[in-house]
Parts: structure tokens; sequence; C-alpha cells
């Protein structure tokens, strides 16, 4: 299978690379040097493209699947819309007028769709109700992902992402050094992030759904800390509360929404698909960083 990995960063890295091993040719495309270093670094093929322009995707080769990974690099909403709906438009209307087009898309979105649930489960099923302007964005783009690519014969696959942790991104010291503030973590590994859309491509599944990407263990932040500190050998870390926690001064209005927004993220639909994470909670995905933490 041919797969081009648009936006080729830190989920898409991983995803080139467990393709890569099971055999499959892997494009990805990114317009920085350094990007392309790191994806020849990863071992596969590199293409030079801004996946916001058409005519440089004519550069990316055909392909039987494509995945639109991009991030706007935790910029704003006009960013974000610049990337997420603008540019995922014009890659499935790019590689949709191709002679060969793809056979199917996946799009990766984020749990963030879902507003305040107030600690409440939330599926693929639940009503999406974004509460801030960039996640309007990606509800938006979830759209485009599932009903667009039909106009031009292929079928798009939105992958909603909790949060991602892994090698570089495990911010241990927040947790360590606290204060805490309390609500819940919805999580996935780096490597199941990629591996359960390497999983939807190979076993050919979820084609025009929604599939959500997340571990099978919602954590409540207090408890991940107090468990984190223990594992390191470290006193249990400061916690505060919600309303501690909104009377700080120098919250943005997008920090408090984040604040004021609990829910609980279920895998039980990539469960039943068949997916089998490599790192089913944060107990087996943190132990690396724990080990690294005690070794230093």
């Amino acid at each position: 299978m041919e797969i081009a990995i648009l936006g080729c960063g830190y989920i898409g890295l991983e995803l080139g690379r467990q393709l890569t091993a099971r055999g499959h040719d892997a494009v990805g495309v990114r317009r920085s040097d350094a990007g392309l270093e790191a994806i020849g670094d990863a071992g596969f093929e590199a293409v030079r493209a801004d996946i916001t322009d058409r005519d440089e995707l004519e550069r990316v080769p055909d392909v039987d699947a494509i995945v639109f990974a991009a991030s706007s690099g935790g910029r704003g909403a006009d960013a974000a819309r610049e990337v997420y709906v603008e540019g995922l438009r014009t890659a499935i209307e790019a590689f949709g007028d191709r002679e060969d087009a793809p056979e199917r898309l996946i799009y990766t979105s984020s749990t963030g769709v879902y507003g305040d649930h107030d600690g409440d489960w939330v599926d693929e099923t639940t009503p999406i109700e974004p509460t801030t302007a960039k996640t309007e964005v990606l509800a938006e783009a979830e759209r485009i992902a599932r009903e667009l690519p039909s106009e031009y014969g292929y079928d798009g696959t939105v992958a909603r992402y909790a949060g991602l942790y892994g090698p570089d991104r495990y911010r241990l010291e927040r947790y360590l050094e606290g204060p805490v503030t309390e609500g819940y973590l919805n999580m996935v590994h780096r490597d199941d992030a990629a591996g359960s859309v390497r999983f939807l491509l190979e076993a050919d599944l979820a084609r025009g759904e929604v599939v959500q990407v997340v571990d099978d263990e919602p954590a409540p932040k207090w408890e991940f800390a107090d468990w984190l500190a223990d594992q390191c050998g470290l006193e249990e870390p400061p916690k505060r509360t919600k309303d501690d926690r909104l009377e700080d001064d120098d919250l943005s209005e997008a920090a408090r929404r984040r604040i004021l927004t609990s829910k609980r993220c279920s895998n039980a639909k990539l469960r039943e698909l068949g997916y089998e994470f490599a790192y089913p909670t944060y107990r087996e995905g943190y132990r690396d960083a724990i080990d690294a933490y005690r070794a230093d």
C-alpha cells in the first residue's frame, strides 16, 4: 500500500516508521528543511510541499491513501482554519482530481470538539459541541473530511485523538511539581495514535466514519499525578480545585474554557474493531519516562 502523510510531524513520523516496517510505501510531506530531515531520519521518502498549495501538492506521487496529520503549530483559530479547513479542502480536491485518485483519506482530529460533558462518558455517537473558535474549526474540518472525498469517488475517515503523549512529550515536571488542577486526562500514546491509523488502513475499516483514538482509562488528574510522583520516588504534588484555578487573574478565555471542560472518552469502538494497544493505559505508557527520570 502507498500512503502519503500530509503534515508529517510527531504522529506522522511514527506512522511512517510503522508503515515502512510492515512493507508499505510511505511518503512524508513537509515544507521545512528540518521536517524533511526528520522524515529521512525516520527511514522513508520525504517530499517538500506546502499542503495548502495545490500546485506544490503535485510533487506528491499518486497513492492509495492520504493521511492528513498537519498541525497549525499551536496558533489561533485563523491559522487553524488555514490548515485544517482550507488546507484539507485543497488536498482532498487536488488528489481527487487526479486520474489515479486515492481510495481513502484519514483526517486526524481532536476530542476537543466535544465541549463540556461534566465528567460523563463520550463516544462517537455523542453530539459534538465545540466551545472555542479553534474547536469550531476542527468540527468544520471533520465534516469536510467525511463529506468532500465522496464527491471525488473516495472515502473519508476521522481519527479523533485524545491528548497525545510519548517521547519528548511526557511533560513530567507539570505533574511532579504542580500545582495540579482537578479534572480528567484523556490520553493516547504516540505509538498507539499512529498505530490505530495504520490499523484502520491495513484492515480497511471505518470508511466514512469517526473513530475515537484514546486509551483504556481516562485518568483523574490528581490520581495520575500522585501515581507518577510515587513511581518517581517523590512526594505528592500540590493540588488545586477548578475554582482555585479560575480565581487566577492571568487566565485567558481559552484557558478558562479548557478548565471548565470535563469528559471521559471511550475507546469501545476502536477496541471492537480489533485494535490492540501497545500502551493500554498511562501506567504502561509512562514507564520509559519514569525509568529515565529515576536513572538521572
